[in-house]
């Protein structure tokens, strides 16, 4: 329940990426200098954290030792996760984004046997049937999207999200494996970022020669997004899906607390964008995703009172 709580929480956070990038985008800024300046505002803030409780030197040890994973799945994790989520933004409003984007939550139930290899783990099938009902939601909501703007749109909407949805859990739990326990949360934060920081200087400077440099106002507005969701998101998500680890069906259930993302989102696009409301189909696909999470919070802690009364009995045998 404590992971759980602590997910919603970074659901609040997340949010304001969606909202903060479709005001950007809304302004004309470009949606490279949108994700790349995000985590170069997040380097020397988490620098000055973990120096603070110095524990910087550690973080560069475990990457010097190997390099290559680190490098490999802070780009996975944080770099295929974060450039696509918003180029999304181009092509739809933030609380659609945010809605589609929870496809991780499936997403990271199917990696389950490609990322335990020395344990024989099978995907965790009741998490799938009741993220399926997440996603019915989301594609009731694409598709009432799809009546409004050309299926190209779409398309260039949903494809980036579906990457971006895979990256997240795959390059979360991948550095979760690499780093076994010997960093904590804001070290193994701050070493994905330094890791990253190659992808994010090659899309700056893809972005300096296509759009030019960024406007003032989202300079501003990526450091609110690199506060906000960088670091205090980033960090209680991280956090949280650590408390779980080693619980598949917990983990589960902490990945759906971002399902949170979709409404915290939308009540921040009408109060700060002055977004239209969106139909009434679009919020029934919305009930349904947050359906889902309830879903997956109730099933996640009847599993662990059942595991507990087992213990309990085969406890009480011996």
């Amino acid at each position: 329940m404590k992971a759980t709580l602590i997910g919603v929480l970074a659901a609040v956070f997340f949010s304001v990426t969606f909202v903060l990038n479709r005001a950007m985008e809304l302004e004309g800024g470009s949606w490279v200098w949108s994700a790349s300046l995000r985590f170069m505002f997040m380097l020397p803030i988490l620098l000055i954290i973990v120096g603070y409780q110095k524990n910087v030197r550690p973080v560069l040890n475990h990457i010097k030792k190997q390099p290559l994973p680190w490098l490999t799945w802070s780009t996975v994790g944080f770099g295929l996760f974060y450039a696509p989520l918003t180029f999304a933004t181009i092509y739809g409003p933030g609380w659609l984004v945010a809605a589609t984007f929870q496809i991780t939550i499936i997403a990271g139930s199917l990696l389950v046997p490609f990322l335990n290899k020395k344990q024989k783990q099978r995907i965790p099938i009741q998490s799938i049937f009741i993220s399926l009902i997440i996603l019915a939601g989301v594609f009731i909501m694409q598709m009432e999207h799809a009546t409004a703007v050309p299926i190209m749109s779409v398309v260039l909407c949903v494809i980036p999200l579906i990457i971006s949805a895979f990256s997240y859990p795959l390059g979360n739990r991948k550095m979760m494996q690499l780093v076994n326990g010997e960093l904590n949360t804001f070290q193994r934060i701050l070493g994905m970022t330094i890791a990253s920081m190659p992808f994010w200087i090659f899309l700056s400077i893809y972005g300096i020669i296509v759009h030019g440099g960024p406007a003032s106002s989202q300079l501003l507005q990526t450091f609110l997004v690199a506060i906000s969701s960088g670091i205090i998101a980033t960090v209680l998500f991280f956090y949280a899906t650590e408390l779980v680890s080693h619980d598949n069906h917990k983990l589960a259930a902490v990945e759906a607390t971002q399902s949170g993302e979709v409404v915290f989102a939308l009540f921040g696009e009408l109060l700060v964008l002055s977004a239209p409301m969106p139909s009434g189909l679009s919020f029934i696909g919305m009930a349904l995703v947050v359906i889902g999470m309830i879903l997956h919070s109730v099933v996640s802690a009847l599993g662990n009172q059942k595991k507990a009364l087992v213990y309990k009995k085969v406890s009480g045998n011996d």
